[in-house]
């Protein structure tokens, strides 16, 4: 069978896909985009049930497409975030091609370009671009052995409180989606352990206006690079019921037993770091130094907005936090299952290129990749803070968009002799 040819190749139809599309066929790139089964499909089968997109609907969303049926301050659920980019790829009329798995990509041999091995045939395109995102492979310490007598599974697979056993949950992780899952499952009457680690914590809203604006007038979503020693820290925010501002201290007063991180497994308990404390406080010196920046930037700029007080209020410290559990027997406990949300790793096997670090990391700037021909796109930090977000990967897909034009300009031009002979040729 004849290989396909194509001028680009995208290998991944999520939100990184679809913007690369727009952009490319707005230059007139030839492309097709390959993806494994539908369109967002981590959005609708990856994610729990009640998950709701973690920025307003004005925010969080393509320029060329509001949400449909939603308030610009709603927060969009996952459902209707997968069918948004449906209706966008449709709009645009984006050559995606669901069910379509790419299975090895290789440079070609003494010529210029890709062979793009799929299930559904070969290809041949001079660029690849890695669209497949931050969260492809499900990350599980290897804490608690496997034959222990509890359910281990990773949020990816969590869905809702009726599919897990009767009993007490433990939660490790305090990022976005641990601490919205422990919330909910909590709400449902289950016990709830939550495990602790860095974090930083925002205020959903502050003095009228939401954190992500903050972020925003603020210059904070396009820091070019995280801050050192910050590697590893998750962001506590959360756009459930309407979004709220979590707090670590009102959710132990409601009956969450917080503790530390969770190190190590022996005898049927789990033992936990003594760092509850001072990662809790280090979320707190977080908040704070965002409401003191919003602060200064309102009195610099004489914006009347009202004051807030009430977002500086401290609640006391939990028993859980003054007396904290140094570890946890699970069968005394009730806990029948332990939720890692502990984030997800990279699986770059199907590209076979020299595009990797000695780490096995992508080699990149902003995106542009040190394999002539290869790019990254949705990656963390990929060329700013908002790089994973919805709308900054669609500016990351304009970047990568340009370069390829530049690329495919250079690539074409013959010099003045060549043309003078093409045009004596042709009469």
């Amino acid at each position: 069978m004849a290989s396909k040819k194509v001028e680009t190749l995208i290998v991944g139809g999520g939100q990184a896909g679809v913007a690369m599309c727009e952009h490319l066929g707005k230059l007139g790139i030839s492309h097709v985009a390959l993806e494994r089964s539908r369109i967002a499909e981590r959005w609708r089968s990856e994610r729990w049930d009640s998950l709701v997109a973690n920025g307003p609907a004005w925010h969080d969303r393509f320029p060329g497409l509001e949400f449909e049926g939603f308030g610009q301050d709603d927060f969009v659920p996952k459902e209707a975030v997968a069918a948004y980019f449906e209706r966008y790829a449709e709009m645009i009329d984006a050559p995606i091609r669901c069910g379509v798995e790419v299975t090895e990509v290789r440079k070609k041999d003494g010529a210029r370009g890709f062979v793009v091995e799929t299930s559904e045939g070969t290809y041949e395109a001079n660029s690849v671009i890695a669209a497949t995102g931050p969260f492809q492979t499900p990350v599980i310490p290897p804490v608690i052995p496997a034959e222990a007598p509890v359910t281990q599974m990773h949020s990816s697979a969590y869905r809702n409180p009726a599919q897990l056993e009767d009993g007490a949950v433990l939660v490790v992780g305090a990022g976005s989606s641990g601490v919205q899952i422990a919330d909910e499952l909590m709400k449902s009457g289950r016990k709830v352990y939550l495990s602790v680690g860095p974090h930083d914590r925002p205020p959903r809203s502050y003095r009228g206006r939401d954190f992500v604006w903050w972020l925003g007038v603020l210059g904070l979503w396009d820091a070019p690079a995280m801050e050192p020693g910050k590697e590893h820290v998750t962001i506590a925010v959360s756009g459930a019921e309407g979004g709220k501002t979590i707090d670590f201290r009102e959710l132990a007063a409601q009956g969450m037993t917080l503790v530390g991180r969770t190190n190590s497994y022996s005898d049927g308990k789990v033992m936990f770091g003594t760092d509850l404390v001072a990662n809790v406080d280090g979320g707190d010196t977080d908040h704070r130094a965002l409401l003191d920046a919003a602060d200064a930037y309102i009195a610099r700029n004489g914006l009347d907005l009202p004051e807030e007080p009430s977002a500086r209020v401290k609640r006391p410290d939990p028993d859980c936090m003054t007396n904290p559990l140094s570890e946890l027997d699970l069968e005394k406990a009730g806990v029948k299952t332990v939720i890692w949300s502990t984030g997800f790793g990279q699986n770059y096997g199907w590209l076979k290129v020299d595009a990797f670090d000695a780490d096995g990391k992508p080699a990149h700037q902003r995106g542009v990749s040190t394999e002539d021909g290869v790019y990254f796109l949705g990656l963390p930090w990929l060329s700013r803070r908002g790089s994973t977000f919805i709308w900054g990967v669609w500016h990351d897909a304009k970047y990568i968009a340009d370069h390829i034009a530049t690329r495919l300009a250079y690539a074409h031009y013959e010099g003045t002799e060549a043309e003078d002979a093409r045009k004596a040729a042709s009469g």
